[in-house]
């Protein structure tokens, strides 16, 4: 393979997502200085967030620049290094963006570089061990903060981070709902994840059905989801509860937008907005 495909973003999406948001090009393979590595994407993360990247607002992260790369995080493999401590072969976690190869350097960009550790899947880099898994982890136990007893309840339950979240505070000996769309999705939260009970958002009133499950309310909401399953969440709140603002996919298609300002507002103003990448920077330094 001489030329690098790419994937580039070519217009901000308003509402959903389609191919005329994407440009595809191809350009020679890039050349490596002192310090840098050529990685070959093997895998690919796809995550709601992505969305939000591609919309010129500010965030924990810029937004992808027009006909820049589509960035995403990845997988790759080593192919050339002029690096002392990555060697070609090696497998790697990187920001490596929708395209063949990409240069790269450890302590640059969001993810920087970092080697998979013995007995670790691709998959599991980008998925449990990777962002979803450690927006799980800490969302939950550092803003969270739940214990034995509590009732913790959780929206887009199946999504990649939900069901982390969910199996985390059934360790914690918290009673655990989940929030999610389909009758599948539902039987796999109580048969496969474990969660005590879970809600079919698409068949059956939220409230109602929170109200049911949760008749002691709930103590903390993990939501991934905002919108309408918000508001419902919030009429079950119990006194001195907490509520770990994660994601607002049901407003990233242009559903009043002001309210999802206003909510990333508030938590860079409670000191939130840099969750991600503060969180980030304490798995890259354990690893």
């Amino acid at each position: 393979m001489t030329m690098n495909r790419q994937w580039l973003l070519k217009a901000r999406p308003h509402g959903m997502i389609g191919p005329d948001n994407f440009e595809y090009t191809e350009t020679p393979i890039p050349q490596i200085g002192d310090g840098e590595i050529l990685v070959q994407n093997q895998y690919l993360s796809f995550d709601p967030t992505q969305r939000n990247w591609m919309v010129d607002r500010p965030g924990y992260l810029p937004p992808v620049g027009m006909g820049e790369v589509m960035r995403a995080g990845s997988v790759s493999e080593v192919v050339e290094s002029k690096h002392p401590d990555f060697k070609p072969g090696e497998l790697v976690q990187t920001t490596g963006c929708w395209q063949d190869f990409a240069v790269v350097a450890p302590g640059q960009g969001p993810m920087g570089v970092n080697k998979l550790p013995p007995g670790v899947s691709p998959e599991m880099m980008l998925s449990i061990l990777g962002i979803t898994g450690m927006t799980a982890y800490f969302g939950l136990l550092e803003h969270g903060q739940p214990e034995e007893g509590e009732t913790v309840l959780v929206s887009g339950a199946a999504g990649a981070t939900g069901s982390v979240v969910g199996q985390i505070a059934r360790l914690k000996g918290c009673r655990t709902i989940g929030i999610a769309g389909g009758e599948k999705k539902c039987t796999w939260l109580t048969d496969v994840a474990k969660f005590d009970g879970a809600i079919d958002y698409k068949s059956e009133d939220v409230s109602e059905r929170i109200g049911a499950l949760c008749p002691n309310k709930w103590d903390i909401f993990f939501d991934n989801v905002a919108g309408p399953i918000l508001e419902a969440a919030l009429n079950h709140l119990n006194l001195y509860s907490r509520v770990v603002m994660c994601g607002g996919i049901a407003n990233y298609f242009g559903i009043n937008p002001l309210i999802v300002r206003l909510v990333f507002l508030v938590g860079a103003v409670a000191g939130f907005g840099s969750f991600i990448l503060i969180y980030l920077a304490i798995w890259l330094l354990a690893n």
